[in-house]
This record gives structure tokens, C-alpha cells and sequence, in this order.
């Protein structure tokens, strides 16, 4: 039986993307604390794999934007990764703020009982080795877990050596816009939710999700009226930068 038959959704419908959105430097876990103190019970971070194979928080190929070096992540050993200011950027106050570990953000989430999403977000070829990985430290790190991490990615590559890991998670695969054979895609990769491009959703993509069996969430939403809009369509969950204007009040 098909993921999307068994797996109990039980997901806030608001969540924090990249960990406290605008309000924090993202992916760090000054962000993760950011988003439960305004309220936020899921947070949404990516994860990739440095030089020398230790899981961490990042989103882009390279360190340029989010720190205070420069060059590609895949090149960086984490002890070079954490030698870096990953805060400084975003304002004075989280200077010297560290890239942390999947681990650490881990035992804060489940120490706080927070849901995440985990975006599986590999350095370039390393797909199949990233989405392993990921996968076997979030089934190690939430073994007989209440609160199972929606695991995501962008990449079919990585997202099947997801399932293979750990086939008992649950699986999202993010998307822009909802191709036309979404159904063959989610169910081979035994998904049980597709994440798409929220200024590319309407209430007949909603539906037709719906129809299939599957869940439907947005990303990245940041204005009040459209949350208010996709809400009310059905949509299951959104993402949003906007901590203080799209509140987990809202849902």
C-alpha cells in the first residue's frame, strides 16, 4: 500500500521556511529558535553534505551569500565551514553565529517538540549520496518519533535514494509548477505531498492534488491575502518568510 494511503498527516498548516524566515539568518539555529519563539511549531531547513561528509544546514552551492567566505560548499570541510560567520550577514546582532549540524538541529527540534521539513539539498552529483545520508541520520534521529520530518527535494535522484534509506518516512517532492504527469512521479517515489511554486498554484491545481490523494503545500508565501486565498482553497501548507505578517494564527 502507497504511502499516500497510510501516512497520517498531522502538519501545521504554517511554516517557518528556512527556519525563522527574514527574522534570522536562515538555516542556522538561531533561526530554528526564531521561529518557535513567534509561535511556529514546523520549521522548514535544507541540508547537504560538506567535503568530508558531515550533514549541514545550508541552501546554496556556495558560502558567498549566507557567510563571510566565499567559495563552493562541497569544496569546504566542516571544520572549515564552521570557521565561518554565518550571521553576520543578515545583521550585527548574530554575528559569529555558526553553521550548525543536522544533529544539533535535530535534538533542538525534537527537544522542542517542533515538526520540520527537511529539504534535501545536494551539492552538485552528489545527489544520490546526499539523499542517503539525510535520510538514514533523520530515521536514526527520529526512531519511534510522534513528530516524523517531511523529507523534500527538488532532485528525483535524491529523493529516490531517499525512499530507498528510509522508506518509512514521509517524502514531498518540491516542484514550481505541477507537471503533467505528477501522479507517476509521486507515486514513484511514494510520496505522500508535492510542494510547488505558491504564485503557480490555483484552486484547480489544489483540487486536482487532491483528487489524486495527495497533499499540497506552498512555497514561499508572504503576503497575508494570498495565505488568507490558499488557505481557503485547501492548500495543506504554506511556507513563509513573514513571521510577524503570515502567523501560525492564521490557520
Amino acid at each position: 500500500m502507497s504511502a499516500k494511503n497510510t501516512f497520517e498527516w498531522r502538519y501545521p498548516r504554517l511554516i517557518a521556511h528556512r527556519g525563522g524566515g527574514y527574522l534570522a539568518p536562515e538555516n542556522t539555529l538561531a533561526a530554528m529558535r526564531c521561529g518557535h519563539e513567534y509561535g511556529f511549531s514546523m520549521v522548514e531547513f535544507d541540508v547537504k553534505l560538506s567535503q568530508d561528509n558531515m550533514l549541514v544546514l545550508m541552501h546554496d552551492d556556495t558560502v558567498d551569500r549566507t557567510s563571510n567566505g566565499i567559495g563552493l560548499a562541497a569544496s569546504k570541510t566542516f571544520r572549515e565551514l564552521s570557521e565561518l560567520d554565518f550571521g553576520g550577514w543578515h545583521s550585527a546582532f548574530y554575528t559569529g553565529e555558526p553553521i550548525p549540524t543536522f544533529v544539533s538541529v535535530a535534538r533542538f527540534t525534537q527537544e522542542n517538540n517542533i515538526f520540520c521539513n527537511i529539504e534535501i539539498k545536494p551539492c552538485p552529483n552528489r545527489e544520490t549520496e546526499t539523499g542517503t545520508l539525510v535520510a538514514k541520520a533523520a530515521k536514526q534521529w527520529w526512531l519511534h518519533s510522534h513528530l516524523p520530518p517531511l523529507l523534500s527535494s527538488f532532485s528525483l535522484e535524491a529523493l529516490a535514494a531517499a525512499k530507498q534509506a528510509a522508506p518509512e518516512l514521509p517524502r514531498a517532492f518540491l516542484t514550481e509548477d505541477l507537471p503533467d504527469n505528477f501522479t507517476v512521479i509521486l507515486e514513484e517515489m511514494d510520496c505522500v505531498a508535492i510542494n510547488l511554486k505558491q504564485s503557480l498554484l490555483d484552486q484547480e491545481k489544489i483540487e486536482r492534488i487532491h483528487q489524486a490523494g495527495y497533499k499540497v503545500c506552498a512555497w514561499t508565501v508572504n503576503d497575508y491575502q494570498r495565505a488568507k486565498q490558499l488557505l481557503h482553497w485547501g492548500c495543506d501548507a504554506l511556507f513563509t518568510d513573514e513571521l510577524l505578517r503570515v502567523t501560525p494564527d492564521l490557520a
